[in-house]
C-alpha cells in the first residue's frame, strides 16, 4: 500500500489509481462566521485532490444542483465557487480526514479518520448539517455525530455514480431542505415525501 500526504506533482496526477493508497485530506474547509449551513462530503475525489477544492469532478451535480436553488450561474473557478457559496451562508467540508482509498471509490475507504468539525461549529453558527450521500452519513454517524450532538439531514448524492437521481430530483430534494424555514427538518417526514 502507497502513502499519499502531499498534492499531487506538476501534471496534477494522481499515481496508481488502481490501488489502495493512503490519503490525507489535502484542503481546508471552506466557511467563514456568517455560514449557517454545514455541507458535508465523504471524502474529496481524485479530481477533487487534483484542484484542491470540492467537488471537482465535472460530471459531478453538487454545483449545478446549488446555482439552480439559488438562482446563480453556476460557478467555473474556484474563486467563483467559493463566492457562491459564501454569498449563501454555505460552509463546506468532508467527514473524513484521512483514509485508505482507491482512487475515488467511497467502497473501498478503510481505516478512516474523521476531521473534527469544532473548528467550524465554534466559529459559525450552523444551524442545519447536511451531508452528501450515504457514505458521507454513514462515517458521520460513525464518527462525528456523538461529539457533535448534532443531527445531519442526509440528502441525495450529487455524485455522477448516483445515476439513479436524475438533476431534476436532485434539485427538488436538496431545495427543499436547503430552503426550509425551519432550520431541522423532520428527516423522517422528509423521506416520507422523497420516496
Amino acid at each position: 500500500m502507497g502513502f499519499v500526504h502531499n498534492p499531487p506533482g506538476p501534471k496534477g496526477r494522481w499515481k496508481n489509481m488502481s490501488e489502495t493508497v493512503h490519503v490525507v485530506h489535502p484542503f481546508p474547509p471552506l466557511y467563514d462566521a456568517e455560514s449557517k449551513i454545514l455541507i458535508l462530503g465523504s471524502f474529496p475525489s481524485v479530481k477533487s485532490r487534483e484542484q484542491m477544492f470540492f467537488y471537482g469532478h465535472p460530471q459531478n451535480r453538487f454545483w449545478k444542483v446549488i446555482s439552480v436553488i439559488y438562482d446563480e450561474a453556476v460557478p467555473q473557478t474556484i474563486e467563483e465557487k467559493k463566492m457562491l457559496l459564501l454569498k449563501h451562508h454555505i460552509a463546506l467540508w468532508d467527514v473524513i480526514a484521512s483514509c485508505d482509498i482507491v482512487g475515488s471509490s467511497d467502497a473501498s475507504i478503510r481505516n478512516a479518520v474523521a476531521n473534527d468539525l469544532k473548528i467550524i461549529l465554534e466559529t459559525a453558527d450552523i444551524q442545519k448539517i447536511i451531508v452528501n450521500g450515504k457514505t458521507a452519513e454513514k462515517y458521520y454517524i460513525k464518527y462525528t455525530a456523538d461529539q457533535t450532538k448534532r443531527q445531519a439531514i442526509c440528502l441525495p448524492s450529487t455524485s455522477p455514480a448516483n445515476a439513479a437521481w436524475s438533476l431534476e430530483k436532485l434539485i427538488k430534494a436538496w431545495k427543499d431542505v436547503m430552503t426550509a424555514e425551519e432550520m431541522t427538518p423532520d428527516p423522517e417526514r422528509w423521506k416520507t415525501e422523497h420516496k
